[in-house]
């Protein structure tokens, strides 16, 4: 098939590269693979991406304000319907601006139209807004939007069938398929300690707790703090890879010991570096942050959110805590670092669970099948 007659696949999303999180990182791994199509990005303006020179990029000026850690696009329909009425198949990953505009001209221009559900953003908007008389409304109009958006598309794709079954349960009735997102588990190895610490200039013999991702209030880090704080060992560090709100990146430098290095674009070696990895989120929903460090060898805990729960078995492939209990997850680490050979263990059954269940490969050959599906 040459180029010109690959069917034109329209991807809107409302979070993307150089701007790195879990959306963007899971179309950093899909773009790719979806070589069927020919593609076209439509994203918010953060900056170059890796993609520019390789596919077709549509740049929306962000927003001047922010909400929380992050920046939205405009609202620029004549931007976005062009792109949309000539696509053969439009692929929406948010419902902000940009997904939004591209849901409402899918509708309009009678397109096949599949959104992928990375989160259940009813959730995720309230805990990510501080002022406390936004967080009261944030609920109910993302809901509406959500089921508006979602219940006028053809097909949702979600990372799991919990997920699935939880839209289905809030009245969204539109077909859903499954697909599981995916790690390179050749890129994300157990590596050598000892080397990522004297490539990134860490303490060799220190205990390092760990975490990476965004910086926002949604994910609860405030919790992993207190709980690091509690932890008793000899040596000991609070290891941050990630960027996002200023104000809780000052609350976390403030934390004796924590080391906050901003985002990263190879985030392997510093996962290398830990020995103990911590997901406290409020939220998420399969969190490609938890399978990478899993990939890596190390052993987890984590709040019991999302598909996590259905992946993670609790003592045998990782832990889970209270989420908003930080002398319950201080116990847990402090369980983990007086035992190296229960993190050894724990770490060992946690990539075998991410090499027997998530395949980059396998997902987007399962998103290729839905969208060939509509």
């Amino acid at each position: 098939m040459t180029p010109t007659n690959k069917r034109k696949l329209v991807i809107a999303t409302d979070n993307f590269l150089p701007r790195w999180d879990g959306i963007a990182r899971f179309l950093a791994e899909i773009i790719p693979r979806l070589n069927d199509y020919d593609i076209t990005i439509i994203s918010p303006d953060y900056g170059p991406s890796p993609f520019d020179e390789t596919i077709t990029r549509i740049r929306v000026p962000l927003q001047r304000t922010s909400i929380g850690d992050y920046t939205s696009a405009r609202w620029r329909p004549g931007l976005i319907k062009p792109a949309i009425r000539e696509a053969d198949i439009v692929f929406t990953q948010t419902i902000g601006p940009i997904g939004l505009l591209a849901s409402i001209y899918a509708r309009r221009y009678k397109k096949k139209h599949a959104a992928f559900i990375h989160s259940i953003e009813w959730e995720l908007v309230p805990k990510a807004i501080a002022f406390p008389l936004l967080k009261k409304f944030a609920y109910p109009l993302t809901k509406w939007l959500a089921r508006f958006v979602y219940n006028r598309a053809g097909l949702l794709i979600v990372p799991s069938s919990n997920i699935g079954d939880h839209l289905t349960w809030q009245r969204i009735t539109t077909k859903k398929t499954v697909a599981h997102l995916g790690v390179d588990t050749k890129r994300f190895t157990k590596g050598d300690r000892a080397r990522a610490r004297e490539q990134l200039k860490l303490p060799k013999d220190a205990l390092i707790v760990g975490y990476h991702g965004r910086l926002g209030n949604e994910k609860n880090l405030i919790t992993l703090a207190r709980a690091y704080l509690r932890l008793k060992a000899r040596s000991k560090r609070l290891l941050i890879v990630g960027d996002g709100l200023a104000s809780l990146r000052k609350q976390l430098g403030a934390v004796r010991g924590a080391l906050i290095v901003g985002a990263q674009d190879d985030v392997v070696p510093w996962l290398q570096a830990m020995d103990i990895y911590v997901l406290p989120s409020f939220t998420e929903t399969t969190s490609l942050a938890v399978l990478e460090a899993m990939s890596c060898e190390l052993p987890v805990v984590s709040s019991p959110v999302g598909f996590i729960q259905q992946y993670i078995k609790h003592g045998e492939n990782g832990f889970f805590y209270e989420t908003k209990n930080s002398y319950e997850l201080a116990r847990r680490l402090q369980e983990l670092a007086d035992n190296p050979e229960l993190r050894r263990r724990i770490g060992s059954k946690a990539r075998a669970t991410v090499q027997r269940n998530f395949d980059w490969d396998v997902s987007a050959q399962r998103i290729m099948e839905a969208l060939n599906s509509l």
